[in-house]
């Protein structure tokens, strides 16, 4: 019966961001249609370790609990994924849960994503847009390309996908597949197509395409199935081009 079964974790803690990290092991009652979210919620609830120690509670992030967010991205039994999705009926125990080591811990499974969203800004990775008046509906996409758009507007800037590259690492300025794909999505946007040739510029300077190793370990980790790897090689074939415009001159700036 499913009171008397119980559910293991090895949980790897760090309690500073200068600290050494240590294993700790967790030992709580199993529910029917938990995941790994319920389960560190039951950790929080009573922090008494597999010793019977009392603890502190183990800290992690979470918001939408339904794989929107990406904020509860962590590894787990090694491999890089949203805890939320997790489920426990589907995971070899012991669950074994570390914090994504691409990014640095600040305490326990939380992780400073400020890489990715350095990156982003890098890529400007937004619509400029001059909000001084109504710009009205604004232009229109054509269908075709606004169906491969809106699947790489699922990016959660979750992180799995640099977790999962092996050219993100500390001796790379690499900035991974996720602000990659995001240059692609909006330079297919006819506003963001105004900033098109500077993001093509950036990534083709240190830490963009060039670094890719293509490992394609990006896209078969995505949770939500971007095509990272077509995004990278589409955007490979619009450096080369912006690189001739350059070289010869071009009306397009």
């Amino acid at each position: 019966m499913s009171e008397n079964k119980t559910v293991r974790f090895i949980i790897t803690r760090q309690d500073r961001p200068d600290s050494a990290p240590y294993e700790e092991e967790f030992v709580i009652p199993y529910r029917p249609n938990m995941n790994v979210i319920s389960a560190l919620m039951e950790i929080r609830r009573n922090p008494v370790n597999a010793k019977g120690e009392k603890t502190t509670p183990v800290v992690w992030e979470m918001n939408c609990l339904e794989e929107v967010c990406g904020a509860c991205s962590m590894v787990i039994n090694g491999k890089p994924r949203q805890a939320c999705a997790a489920l426990i009926d589907q995971l070899e125990q012991p669950i074994r849960l570390e914090p994504m080591r691409t990014f640095p811990v600040i305490r326990d499974l939380a992780i400073d994503r400020s890489r990715m969203f350095d990156a982003l800004k890098r890529v400007k990775a937004w619509i400029p847009i001059d909000g001084t008046y109504d710009l009205g509906p604004g232009p229109r996409m054509p269908e075709r390309k606004r169906q491969w758009a809106y699947e790489l507007s699922k990016c959660m800037t979750c992180g799995v996908c640099l977790e999962a590259c092996p050219n993100v690492n500390s001796k790379s300025n690499f900035i991974g597949p996720a602000p990659l794909s995001q240059v692609r999505l909006f330079n297919a946007h006819p506003t963001g197509a105004m900033h098109k040739a500077e993001r093509l510029r950036t990534i083709m300077g240190d830490g963009g395409l060039a670094n890719c190793g293509n490992s394609q370990n990006c896209v078969q980790s995505c949770p939500k199935g971007i095509p990272l790897t077509t995004s990278i090689a589409a955007l490979n074939r619009d450096t080369t081009i912006q690189m001739f415009r350059d070289f010869f001159g071009s009306d397009e700036v």
